[in-house]
């Protein structure tokens, strides 16, 4: 009986990295100061590829943005504006 030892590891590639998350690609005009903030990130080791700096900032957006919306609904909340009652009879009311 032989044994083999196999490498299975992948090098991590553009292709391999859409393929597998099902990603889809955009293409964003960028002003100078935002690539050079880019390779930065890259250069102290924030994130190892643009694409990497650009996902890891619109995930903290989204989370900056969720967060927000939460403050504003409970500031809302505090001043009285909010609907109670039963949703179809509010619903019906509104034009």
């Amino acid at each position: 009986m032989s044994l083999f030892l196999v490498d299975t590891s992948q090098k991590i590639t553009y292709d391999n990295v859409i393929l597998k998350y099902h990603m889809s690609t955009i293409s964003v005009p960028l002003t100078q100061n935002l690539e050079e903030f880019i390779e930065e990130m890259i250069r102290l080791g924030t994130a190892p590829t643009k694409a990497e700096v650009v996902r890891q900032a619109i995930a903290r957006y989204a989370e900056d943005q969720a967060v927000t919306r939460v403050l504003r609904a409970e500031q809302e909340f505090r001043e009285g504006k909010i609907l109670r009652g039963d949703l179809r009879k509010l619903l019906q009311s509104m034009p």
